[in-house]
């Protein structure tokens, strides 16, 4: 395990330094040094580290949850649930579409559905922070988008159980369905009305209590979310969602935030040991292919978003290319697709994805002018709007609220 920590720092360090977000460089060093490539094995079996990638999984959710508020919502307001609607219908529609032409099974189109249309708030929120674009007035649709997304995401997980755990009739999956929504409510019920309650049953004034109580809350929930059949992640980020309102909600996000990092480090790393490289070439294609589908549905999401909030080509442009990459989210499709016993595709797909978009996005995102040139009304002089795109965080930053 301090193998594994110490190479996935080790690379992302070197990642750094030419600009590349850790997510992938963390599943670089797990295929690296996993049991399917030659030289050194830090982790023969991977499921040695099952527990501990579980908790990291359990924490990114969590964490996100903590930062994640219903009044973000209310303040974006309807356009905002216009662009994350039009953004989520285009993504995941294509990806739906997509899973169903590669003809690998209606679950395996399903998770394929969430994995092209879910995009990454970790690397969009690296990439807005590394590029200056925090005081730009299309951040603020992107993160808004992302919001909807988290939305989608907790419904659309909550969903998916039931099927992919392999309910024997309708009926069945219909009653699996209905008890994950009706847990998923109790949750929400209780975040929604009993944030006060909460509140004084976690504050204390000594740290180590604190991370005590809120680290076995959330494992917890986790742990009795699956048995209801929601994902554990999800029940991690209802628990998230629901500290995050309470007057310790502060020191919590600041107490969790070494510990998100260092577990998500060793779930990313975790997935990486499951893939053979040697299976990556036969699904080089569709990894292409799916590239190409997230690439020409992301334009058409940042010109729907622009229209919009009627910004010009460059804001366009930036829209599009920081919402390409795909990350945390996908690997938990992933790693819920191989606890189902889908097709064995599906995890070397995934990571490769991952991989291609995870780089791909910085890159693109830093040269979001070459697509602004070739966007309607690109060709012409900049208006106000794009000029304010251009990079520049000096004014209103600090006005835009940054998910971690």
């Amino acid at each position: 395990m301090g193998g594994a920590f110490l190479a996935a720092a080790v690379l992302a360090r070197v990642g750094s330094r030419i600009g590349l977000p850790t997510i992938p460089l963390f599943i670089l060093a797990g295929i690296l040094l996993g049991p399917h490539t030659p030289g050194i094995v830090l982790v023969a079996d991977p499921h040695d580290l099952e527990m501990l990638s579980a908790l990291g999984l359990v924490l990114l959710l969590f964490y996100l949850g903590l930062e994640f508020h219903l009044d973000d919502l209310k303040a974006g307001g309807r356009k905002m649930a216009l662009a994350g609607g039009t953004y989520l219908a285009l993504n995941v529609g294509a990806g739906l579409g997509f899973g169903f032409a590669l003809g690998w099974g209606t679950s395996e189109a399903l998770v394929l559905a969430g994995v092209l249309g879910i995009s990454s708030s970790a690397i969009v929120t690296k990439v807005l922070v590394d590029l200056g674009r925090i005081g730009n007035p299309e951040t603020r649709p992107i993160l808004g988008i992302i919001v909807v997304e988290d939305v989608f995401l907790a419904l659309y997980l909550a969903a998916l159980q039931p099927i992919l755990s392999g309910a024997e009739s309708l009926s069945a999956a219909a009653v699996d369905g209905g008890k994950a929504f009706a847990f998923l409510l109790l949750l929400a019920v209780i975040a929604r009305f009993g944030t006060r309650a909460i509140g004084k049953l976690i504050h204390t004034r000594d740290d180590e209590l604190l991370v005590i109580s809120f680290l076995g809350a959330a494992v917890l929930v986790a742990g009795v979310s699956e048995w209801f059949g929601v994902a554990d992640a999800i029940g991690a980020f209802m628990v998230g969602l629901m500290l995050g309102s309470t007057t310790s909600g502060e020191r919590i996000r600041k107490l969790v935030h070494p510990l998100r990092d260092a577990f998500g480090a060793i779930f990313f790393f975790a997935f990486g040991l499951s893939i053979d490289p040697g299976d990556l070439p036969t699904v080089l294609w569709p990894v292409l292919a799916a590239v190409a589908v997230t690439l020409a549905m992301n334009v058409l999401a940042g010109l729907a978003a622009a229209k919009v909030y009627a910004f010009g080509p460059r804001a366009t442009a930036n829209i599009s290319t920081t919402l390409v990459a795909r990350g945390e989210f996908a690997l938990i499709l992933a790693t819920m697709a191989a606890a189902a016993g889908l097709d064995e595709r599906l995890s070397p797909f995934i990571a490769g994805y991952v991989l291609v978009l995870a780089v791909l996005a910085p890159l693109a995102a830093g040269r979001s002018h070459w697509l602004a040139r070739i966007l309607p009304g690109g060709q012409g002089r900049d208006d106000d709007r794009d000029r304010s795109s251009d990079g520049d965080s000096s004014r209103g930053a600090g006005q835009v609220p940054v998910p971690a």
